[in-house]
């Protein structure tokens, strides 16, 4: 049993420990920098379609617009996503970084033995053993917040690991999205070319008969059989995007890449609403890179801190306890202990420290560039959203207003043509222009959703939190496993 006197000599010295702490907590030789972005906010969005107020796009947005193929595949990108795997397991890492950190400021608690068995003379009596058994304790001082600094920059940067899953969580739902409906356009231009090809095979047979009829020349039938070619070779570029993007939507939930992705429409949606962009205030809230940025700035000004507390004299409390004895012939044992205090004052380094300072203020300013970078390119995307969802809307109206001008051009050519009117040329021209005009509308449909999607991932939310959790609880049963 270990005596009393070992936790009295241990009490006495967390009690100096204490008083010291107590005594010298006010003599922090660094004060935290304020933070400012130097961005001066508007207060309101300059392309902003929308009266000004809380943005009210749903928490998990792509549930809203009801595609139960999407879900499945969004749900299989966040349970499989290599990217996430990985984000967490760093996450981890930065979690036991910070716990190790922590501990530095406390007290620790070793026990030491050693065992001996030596000869002293020429005989054999001198022959025995010895033996010491203690428990030793440490502390040191954390007179100028150098371990707090330490210990409060690996808590940022945890947090700023964790804000980076939050990111990449908005990251991936966005590109999810974005790259479903890309297959849904390439399968809707797959459709539209379907039924150019169907068509103009009916006008080379028509042109064919009036020819072998002797109304027409053959000029006319090799002009169908061009066109006819031409639709033709627009599907294997069409085939060829859509296995590509099935390609990186499977390696996106962490599947092999198919050549195909099943399920999902043909047709591209209209229903897709655009949300409120809110207040330019509320994105240094809702963006998780900014956040993440953030504190990484204020790690690495909690880093500096430490830096300069370095160059500050330490001191450190040791204490040690237990049994010692030796058995030459005669047995001999006694309690041995001893307390010492170890006081450091950094005298010549040759610059060593200094230079530390200067990295870690240079990491500073450099970190400060990087979160203002972000701050403003989180701005730029949301009125590049903006700007772009308007003027798609526009492209759209226009194209609209072609593709049906061009329906009516092709139609009235064709009838034209079929009454000994016109030559065959002008229906070669109206029906590229017709096709051109749909194939353009569809892709600047679909290039609508990738503007409200980009939107919604510009403005942030914090609908991850929930994600995460999952993921954490399923790293930690594989790891228990």
């Amino acid at each position: 049993m270990i005596p009393g006197k070992f936790f009295y000599q241990i009490f006495s010295i967390a009690w100096v420990a204490g008083l010291l702490t107590i005594i010298c907590c006010g003599c922090s030789v660094y004060t935290p920098k304020t933070i400012d972005p130097g961005v001066s906010l508007p207060k309101t969005y300059q392309k902003q379609p929308v009266s000004p107020k809380t943005s009210t796009a749903p928490e998990r947005w792509w549930e809203a617009w009801g595609d139960d193929r999407l879900n499945q595949i969004m749900e299989k990108a966040f349970k499989g996503n290599l990217d996430l795997d990985q984000a967490v397991a760093r996450l981890g890492q930065l979690e036991a970084v910070a716990r190790k950190t922590g501990a530095s400021r406390l007290p620790y608690i070793n026990m030491e033995g050693s065992g001996a068995r030596s000869k002293s003379g020429t005989q054999g009596a001198g022959t025995g053993n010895s033996y010491e058994l203690s428990l030793t304790a440490g502390f040191e001082v954390d007179l100028w917040n150098k371990l707090k600094s330490q210990s409060l920059a690996s808590e940022l940067e945890r947090d700023a690991s964790l804000e980076d899953i939050r990111f990449l969580y908005l990251t991936i739902s966005a590109q999810v999205v974005d790259l479903y409906y890309l297959m849904v356009e390439q399968r809707a231009q797959l459709e539209l070319t379907d039924r150019t090809v169907k068509t103009r095979e009916a006008t080379l047979e028509l042109v064919n008969q009036r020819y072998l009829e002797g109304m027409v020349t053959a000029l006319d039938v090799y002009q169908s059989r061009q066109t006819l070619a031409t639709a033709r070779a627009m599907a294997p570029q069409f085939h060829s995007t859509l296995a590509t993007t099935a390609h990186a939507l499977s390696v996106l939930i962490g599947e092999y890449p198919g050549s195909a992705m099943e399920g999902g429409g043909a047709d591209l949606p209209d229903f897709f609403a655009l949300y409120p962009a809110g207040l330019p205030s509320e994105l240094l809230t809702r963006r998780p890179d900014i956040k993440a940025a953030l504190l990484r700035l204020r790690a690495s000004d909690q880093k500096l801190g430490a830096a300069v507390a370095d160059r500050f004299p330490s001191i450190n409390l040791l204490a040690d306890y237990g049994r010692a004895g030796t058995d030459y012939g005669t047995s001999l044992s006694e309690t041995v202990w001893s307390l010492m205090g170890n006081f450091v004052l950094p005298l010549v380094d040759w610059g060593s420290r200094k230079a530390e300072v200067d990295r870690t203020r240079a990491v500073f300013e450099e970190e400060f560039g990087r979160y203002r970078y972000a701050v403003l390119s989180a701005f730029q995307e949301v009125e590049d959203a903006l700007v772009n969802h308007r003027t798609t809307q526009e492209a759209i109206q226009r194209l609209k207003e072609e593709e049906a001008a061009a329906g009516s051009a092709l139609q009235l050519a064709g009838d034209q043509y079929l009454d000994g009117l016109s030559e065959y040329l002008p229906v070669l021209t109206a029906q590229t222009l017709h096709f051109d005009a749909q194939s353009r509308l569809l892709s600047a449909r679909r290039k609508l959703i990738s503007d409200r999607i980009s939107l919604i991932r510009a403005l942030g939310g914090s609908w991850m939190d929930f994600e995460i959790k999952k993921k954490q609880f399923n790293r930690k049963n594989l790891c228990a496993s």
